[in-house]
């Protein structure tokens, strides 16, 4: 099922079954990683953006306030640059913003190869507890819809 959410310009995707975030290592701007599986156990938003991309600039403050809301009850968020987004620009934008989460750098586009080939931004998933993919956004979600999600994937064993 494809639907426009009301008012926000975003598609969503909402599958039936759900499909195990494939398995990918993500270079974190401290040049540390972490991968696909380091996220089990947690909910977790993926959201792929750039720099340039108006609109991944606009929703970052509610992805920002998302993360604060519900980062000690077992949340995560990671940040994915666009590998065509220059990675000073990605740390610039970072610190001057102070994201209090996890970004990487895609250098090569395999990560946003593997989560479904990735090219329109901003495009955010939303993984539950097991490492499945529940929801896909492309374009800015609806955040009040979007917590709702979250909270009901938080309370699940």
């Amino acid at each position: 099922m494809i639907a426009a959410a009301a008012g926000m310009g975003a598609w969503v995707y909402s599958g039936a079954g759900q499909t195990a975030a494939p398995q990918s290592t993500f270079v974190l701007l401290d040049g540390s990683k972490q991968t696909t599986a380091d996220l089990k156990g947690k909910v977790t938003l993926v959201n792929f953006w750039a720099t340039s991309c108006t609109t991944c600039v606009a929703e970052m403050p509610e992805i920002v306030a998302t993360h604060q809301k519900f980062q000690s009850q077992g949340f995560e968020t990671l940040a994915v640059a666009m590998s065509y987004d220059p990675p000073s620009y990605v740390v610039n934008f970072a610190d001057s913003r102070k994201l209090p989460f996890k970004v990487a750098l895609d250098n090569t586009g395999a990560v946003a190869r593997a989560w479904g080939d990735v090219q329109l931004t901003p495009t955010t998933y939303i993984v539950n507890k097991r490492g499945d993919i529940v929801k896909r956004y492309v374009g800015a979600p609806d955040f009040a819809e979007l917590h709702r999600l979250i909270e009901k994937l938080l309370a699940e064993a």
